[in-house]
Parts: C-alpha cells; structure tokens; sequence
C-alpha cells in the first residue's frame, strides 16, 4: 500500500496549501483518535451534515446506524459522500484580531459508501466501532444478537481519496504588532476524562475496569 494517497482535484487544497498532509499514517491516526466524523451527503438538492460515530478497518472507514435512518437509507445507494473529523489542540491567541487562530488536525474523505451484506463482516465491524469507542470493551460487553444485526446498517467507506490538514505552532502577527503590550501565544486545549459514574442499577461489588479509569484518546 502507497505510504501517501494521491490527490485528486476534490483533495487537493488550495488555502494554505502547506498545512495538507496526504500521508496515509498521518490520515489514519488523525481518524484513530476522533471519535465524531460528520456525514455530508445531498438527497433531491437538499444538503445533510449528520454527527456520528465511525471506526477504521485498515483502509476502510466504517459507518453504522439505524437501517431505518435517512442516512443509512441515502447511502447505501452509494451517492458521494464527504466525511470530516476534526481534533483542536489549542486556541491560537494573537495580538491582533485577525490573526486569531485554532491549532487542529482535520482530515476530509471523498468517495461512495457500500452497504456490509456479510453478517460476520457486520459483526467485525460492530466490534471496531467498540473498540474505536473504548479499547478493551468488546470482550466485557455482551454482543450483539442477530435480531440488533439485523437493524443496524453497516457502510465501508474507501480510504482512497483523503487529505489531512493541521495547523501548529504560534501566532503569526504582522510585524508591526510585535511590540504591542499584549500577550499572546496558545492555550493547549485537551480532551480530558471525569471520574466514571456508575449506573444507578449497577449490581453491587462491581468496580470500574482499568481501560475506563485509565481512558485516553490519544493513540
């Protein structure tokens, strides 16, 4: 497999154009720590940004919900499709408004999905989108029965036309305003864990596993 994916004119980015990246690595690991990608799609000229859920499978994203959902429905009829994540670091914060800032990693996905027919492939899937959620979690939990099989719709998603996008590092300030009395500079922002809240009917004596206590989304 290619270390880079190659641009194509929807990939291709024309601001700032040293902020892309097309480096499969980069890409993967951008969409291994999210955990919301947003769905575009357009039915009869009308456009949907839906929030959801996804995971990776190799070069493959995956995306699942109801069969009952517009989504779902619109999709498996394999129409384009525009997926982003986005992940923010930091609030770049200059000495001038203009100059303000986000350091963030994003990456953006063309392509069509196809529907998962294969139960046991369904069911693979199921079980990264677990695992994407919670490392660790599939094997506490119960599965899923053939009857929640049956009502969940599975998509794949090539991972073969993709681009990353990342801003790092300081403000960038014209000249002239280097000697104002204002601080700048940027303020890490990180997604952190509470402590976990146990279910109210819990049954007694049961502790929190060590992959909830010890949570992190960094990869």
């Amino acid at each position: 497999m290619n270390e880079q994916i190659n641009q194509t004119k929807r990939t291709k980015l024309k601001r700032i154009p040293k902020r892309g990246n097309f480096e499969r690595a980069e890409i993967y690991k951008i969409l291994d720590e999210a955990i919301v990608c947003h769905v575009g799609f357009a039915v009869e000229n009308q456009p949907f940004v839906i929030p959801t859920s996804f995971a990776r499978i190799d070069d493959r994203l995956m995306i699942h919900g109801s069969a009952a959902s517009r989504m779902m429905r619109s999709l498996r009829e394999e129409i384009d499709v525009c997926v982003t994540v986005t992940l923010i670091d930091g609030l770049v914060l200059a000495r001038s408004a203009f100059h303000h800032s986000i350091n963030y990693r994003s990456v953006v996905v063309f392509g069509k999905a196809k529907i998962i027919e294969d139960d046991k492939e369904k069911y693979e899937a199921l079980q990264a989108f677990t695992e994407h959620i919670v490392p660790g979690r599939w094997s506490e939990i119960r599965p899923p029965t053939a009857n929640e099989l049956k009502a969940t719709t599975v998509l794949s998603l090539p991972l073969s036309e993709a681009s990353a996008k990342i801003r790092t590092g300081n403000p960038v300030d014209d000249e002239e305003d280097y000697d104002l009395d204002v601080w700048a500079g940027v303020l890490p922002l990180n997604l952190t864990t509470g402590k976990p809240i146990s279910d109210d009917r819990l049954k007694k004596g049961m502790s929190v596993p060590s992959n909830i206590l010890n949570y992190s989304r960094r990869k």
